[in-house]
């Protein structure tokens, strides 16, 4: 696992080059976005190890097998750790694929692996999760979450966006990895939520899958235009 420190309160942790996940240092620890692939536990525990702080809570931006997939096995290594969903995609981990009557009924799309762990805290808009201020972004699931950490505006986008070649949104992934296309339930929706996100000061994005990119709103605005042409 690839180790990339980002600023100094955010480490960037990629696995086979594509699929990242992140620990932020807060005061009282480490919170890790995400938990990556299958067979992540022990190199994101040799990660938090190389910053000098415990995991003390994951925040999962998604159900999708690529962002849980080390779930299960961090929380039995880590004893006491917080886990924090939205309450929509907290069904999802249960492998509960039904859809609300108020929602696009489209099929949700994505591996949906499930896990043994239960969240022990649901999280909806608007909330401060230590530093981070959770995002609704609905869209690549119908309860996908994104979070700012509103200490230097860095955006832990998740699959709502992409930056594998470019900043893309959701559903509009280059042809050189389209695979959050294939995953992405309800593109709408995906990009109702990329045009929310420019009410924020984000300065740069950190992504399930390219290289944290900076440029701030113009830069996600031009994302956001691509996906009409």
């Amino acid at each position: 696992m690839r180790l990339t420190r980002i600023t100094p309160t955010l480490m960037q942790l990629t696995r086979f080059g594509l699929v990242n996940c992140y620990c932020v240092m807060e005061s009282d620890g480490i919170t890790l976005v995400d938990t990556g692939l299958p067979g992540s536990g022990d190199d994101i525990l040799e990660a938090s190890r190389t910053m000098g702080a415990q995991i003390n809570r994951i925040l999962l931006t998604h159900a999708h097998a690529d962002h849980i997939g080390s779930l299960d096995d961090l929380a039995m290594k880590l004893g006491k750790v917080e886990v924090a969903i939205s309450a929509r995609d907290a069904r999802l981990l249960q492998k509960d694929l039904s859809l609300d009557p108020g929602e696009p009924q489209t099929k949700i799309k994505g591996s949906i692996s499930g896990a043994k762990t239960r969240p022990t805290h649901l999280l909806k808009d608007g909330d401060l999760y230590g530093s981070l201020r959770v995002i609704a972004t609905p869209g690549h699931t119908p309860g996908h979450l994104c979070f700012l950490d509103e200490r230097d505006n860095s955006l832990l986008a998740g699959d709502a966006l992409t930056t594998v070649s470019e900043l893309r949104v959701a559903g509009d992934a280059p042809w050189t990895f389209p695979l959050p296309n294939f995953g992405t339930w309800h593109k709408p929706t995906a990009d109702a939520s990329a045009k929310r996100l420019l009410e924020f000061p984000i300065q740069r994005f950190a992504t399930g899958h390219g290289p944290v990119r900076n440029g701030g709103t113009p830069t996600l605005q031009t994302a956001i235009t691509h996906t009409t042409r």
